[in-house]
């Protein structure tokens, strides 16, 4: 049960079926990052894995958002699935994600692989493409930093 509540409960989305879809379809997830009471946001295309309830990122071994990561492992993101503006109503019609959890940078080079093979099986039309041009040794996937949101809470919203 969340700690928060839907203003407009009649947006909620509660099918956990249509919540997979939204996630299956996405291609980025905008990601809230805490440490010493500084906020950070940073978005990033993303792999999701509905086995493990997991988002796969691909990043940088180095920089801001790996420090805020390091100082606190909380993170919530968001979804959304864009289906325009509509013109007249001064409206939206969307639907969202929000998963909430623990990210972290995964360890050990077969997960970083089964992390990579997400990613890719998500985001590509043809992931071999990728695999031979980036991906022809065990050192490529080493030297890869690869992180997972664990998603302990998922909630979604509906407009129009």
């Amino acid at each position: 049960m969340s700690a928060f509540h839907m203003q407009k409960s009649e947006r909620e989305i509660q099918d956990a079926e249509v919540l997979e879809e939204i996630l299956a379809h996405g291609r980025y997830a905008v990601i809230a990052l805490c440490r010493n009471n500084d906020p950070y946001l940073v978005t990033l295309s993303y792999g999701y894995d509905s086995g493990r309830r997991a988002l796969y990122f691909h990043t940088a071994h180095k920089g801001l958002k790996m420090e805020y990561i390091q100082a606190n492992p909380s993170a919530c993101a968001t979804v959304i699935e864009d289906r325009g503006y509509i013109m007249g109503e001064c409206a939206h019609a969307y639907r969202s994600v929000v998963c909430r959890g623990i990210l972290r940078a995964v360890g050990g080079i077969e997960e970083k692989k089964y992390g990579i093979e997400v990613l890719l099986r998500h985001l590509e039309k043809d992931p071999e493409v990728v695999r031979k041009r980036s991906l022809a040794s065990d050192r490529d996937y080493a030297r890869a930093t690869i992180l997972r949101l664990d998603i302990t809470e998922i909630t979604g919203k509906a407009g129009q």
